[in-house]
């Protein structure tokens, strides 16, 4: 596979360094990635950058997974506004082991191929370098004017910014291009990948390697993921999309990539899987020939969602989305767990009850009308059960006085109230 043309058609490349194809057609090469670790999670903003290294590896090549541990107690200026809060080594070191367990769901860490993944963090290689040898060994190199040129430093010291930028912020480069020369002479590592907001970062570093060591580097970015509608990738109004399950869980990390306009789907489903340029092109013609199937999504959220979690949740996330769509049962319901079933009727109406009320049994027409405020009288109630209007989890009743015991309970916590066809109601017992 030719790392380059791949990256090409599936829209991954936004800036190249001369001479990068070239080097990597010459022999194994060696690149990395850096990964903010101030959360012990990766989200999906950073599955482009962890697809690039899948694709490299994938090639033959040989990629490296760079936890920054020391510059994320600084913080990146590229694209913020703001400094990001500094983290102890305590809580760096829990957040490598988290990211190099999920990062493993994608590289080959444990193989002995020349070319397996490795996973480093620069807190072990700059935690000892004292400041005077920094401004003696890297400063010295790169000129003031050379910093000053950097987009994301004139963006932050231009007309209208508030913030400025601290001495911290403005020595980040050198510290990132001092990660970059410490890997070439100790990974010969010859390229560095990532967004396009981190050229001039990744820049510094081949600039560095040349004036040091008299050697040649390379840099190759890939997009910034955006969505059609000029709204930011990857964030939901609970915030971002994680690939921690406790964090998002697999039902809403399903559903987020199942809801992705037909724009979207077409460019993430290139980025964000392994699929051939061949499949690709198939899907993109069922799509045109009938998009309210949605062939598109359906396999873009089936082939990330197995990924980062794995066929068994992916099974289990489609469960989940038909109970909203009425083809679910009592059975199906009760197999979800807690976190899935309140991820499916996030926002659903709910409604408290004593558990002790439900011990002796509760007739329905007193719990729904009585008890809770899930139908404003008893009269409509009897009405809409009549008419077979109501479920409860799933199962329609035509009895208003049938006795709900605690044997009804979902996940021994919930019940499920459903009149006609969309209207849903939770009762939670406390």
């Amino acid at each position: 596979m030719n790392f380059i043309e791949e990256l090409t058609w599936r829209g991954m490349i936004h800036d190249i360094m001369p001479g990068t194809e070239e080097q990597l057609q010459k022999e194994m090469t060696s690149a990395y990635v850096g990964i903010d670790p101030t959360a012990d999670s990766l989200h999906i903003g950073h599955l482009v950058s962890v697809m690039m290294l899948k694709h490299f590896q994938i090639a033959g090549h040989k990629p490296l997974a760079l936890v920054g541990g020391a510059t994320g107690m600084i913080g990146d200026p590229s694209g913020k506004s703001t400094e990001r809060n500094l983290l102890d080594e305590q809580t760096l070191r829990h957040n490598e082991a988290c990211l190099k367990k999920q990062l493993a769901k994608f590289l080959d860490f444990e193989s002995d191929a020349a070319n397996a993944a490795e996973l480093v963090n620069n807190y072990d290689w700059m935690k000892n370098f004292s400041f005077l040898e920094f401004i003696r060994d890297i400063g010295k190199h790169i000129t003031v004017n050379y910093m000053m040129s950097k987009d994301s430093v004139k963006k932050r010291l231009g007309e209208g910014s508030k913030m400025g930028l601290s001495f911290t912020e403005f020595t980040y480069q050198l510290v990132q291009g001092t990660d970059f020369l410490h890997l070439y002479r100790e990974k010969n590592c010859k390229l560095q990948m990532g967004g396009s907001d981190q050229w001039g970062n990744i820049t510094t570093g081949t600039e560095l390697i040349r004036r040091k060591e008299s050697g040649e580097a390379f840099a190759l970015t890939c997009p910034l993921i955006t969505k059609a509608d000029g709204g930011k990738f990857g964030k939901t109004e609970s915030g971002n999309v994680w690939l921690d399950s406790k964090l998002t869980t697999p039902y809403k990390f399903y559903q987020f990539w199942l809801n992705v306009s037909d724009a979207d789907a077409e460019k993430y489903i290139k980025i964000f899987t392994l699929l051939s340029k061949e499949e690709v092109a198939v899907l993109v013609k069922e799509q045109g020939a009938a998009p309210h199937l949605r062939p598109l999504q359906k396999r873009l959220a089936k082939e990330v969602t197995c990924m980062v979690h794995d066929e068994a949740e992916y099974n289990k996330a489609v469960e989940a989305s038909e109970i909203l769509f009425g083809k679910a049962t009592t059975e199906s319901l009760a197999n979800l767990d807690k976190a899935t079933f309140l991820s499916v009727f996030e926002g659903v109406p709910t409604y408290e009850i004593d558990r002790t009320k439900l011990e002796a049994g509760v007739p329905l027409v007193e719990l729904l009308a009585t008890e809770t405020a899930t139908f404003p009288s008893k009269g409509e109630l009897r009405r809409t059960i009549k008419g077979n209007g109501l479920s409860l989890n799933k199962a329609k009743l035509t009895d208003p006085e049938y006795l709900v015991t605690g044997a009804d309970l979902i996940n021994g916590s919930y019940l499920l109230i459903q009149k006609g066809k969309k209207n849903y109601y939770i009762i939670e017992v406390v």
